[in-house]
């Protein structure tokens, strides 16, 4: 990351060495949630201070919808009656797609290139000489992520709303399916980001490393396309990772309910999701922690 951010990084965490090392142990868990909470702030401080992460994670939905709603718009409502009535604006459809992107850029591509970044710059490494616990790491990172993606998504149901003129949900029963879906698909990506920060080398092949795996999955997962659309093969792909599962959980708050005969087994499934995004967030919980070292192996 930047010079400042390791140099915040260097003047915050002053205590290096074997000392600090062996202070880690006897840290309780009070101490290590504590810490971990007070570097929510931090991060997100430092988050938005970072231009390129601010667009390429939290404006990047904003700017999606609204190129395809004025791209596409024109073209009349989708999942029209054969009369021609009925349906729902190009926006109203595209909205669920870009709330789980969201949920997907803050959580994996976020912290993947941030985490790599800072592995690259020397950051972790005196991170690793302070009696800071990888817990109170991962706390800081995931509660980040949890804020932003808060703040991200209800400026985008605000600006769908109130600027594009889409219908929101007014059942309690759905914005209540909306919270645990979005705190399932939050969590899962954070953790998940954190498992593929070890893969790039290096912070500077971070990006190169990420960004494709999260634009496959956004295409084949009913982001940017009609996920009904798809070949069979390619939604079977998909099913297979969290976004395919955040998308259609998306999908059943938002859009009306007779939309749900176009999903893969004709209903919104919202049991099946729990259960696919559960299974993903213990695979990155035990991933992340597995592979997260202060200092890379290779280095």
């Amino acid at each position: 990351m930047s010079n400042s951010r390791t140099g915040t990084e260097t003047r915050t965490m002053t205590s290096t060495g074997p000392r600090a090392e062996s202070l880690r142990p006897s840290t309780g868990m009070l101490t290590v949630l504590r810490v971990g909470i007070s570097r929510v702030g931090y991060e997100t401080r430092m988050y938005f201070r970072t231009t390129d992460s601010v667009f390429f994670t939290f404006l990047f939905p904003f700017i999606m919808l609204a190129i395809f709603t004025a791209a596409f718009g024109s073209s009349g409502n989708i999942g029209t009656a054969p009369d021609g009535s009925g349906g729902i604006s190009v926006g109203a459809y595209y909205l669920p797609g870009m709330l789980a992107a969201g949920m997907l850029l803050s959580g994996v591509q976020n912290l993947a290139v941030d985490i790599a970044g800072e592995k690259g710059d020397g950051t972790l490494k005196r991170l690793g000489g302070t009696p800071l616990s990888p817990l109170s790491y991962f706390i800081g990172k995931i509660g980040q992520v949890l804020v932003t993606g808060i703040f991200q998504a209800a400026l985008l149901i605000g600006v769908a709303g109130v600027v594009l003129g889409i219908d929101l949900p007014t059942d309690p029963e759905k914005w209540l399916t909306f919270a645990w879906v979005f705190l399932f698909g939050v969590i899962t990506s954070a953790f998940l980001g954190i498992a593929l920060s070890a893969l790039p080398r290096s912070g500077r092949s971070a990006t190169a490393v990420v960004i494709p795996i999260v634009l496959i999955l956004q295409f084949i997962s009913g982001v940017y396309l009609q996920f009904y659309l798809l070949p069979d093969w390619m939604q079977n792909a998909a099913s297979v990772f969290p976004l395919k599962w955040m998308a259609q959980g998306m999908r059943g708050v938002f859009l009306p309910d007779s939309f749900a005969s176009l999903e893969q087994n004709g209903s919104w499934d919202f049991p099946l999701i729990a259960l696919n995004l559960g299974f993903w967030l213990v695979v990155g919980l035990v991933l992340s922690r597995v592979t997260f070292r202060w200092i890379r192996k290779d280095a």
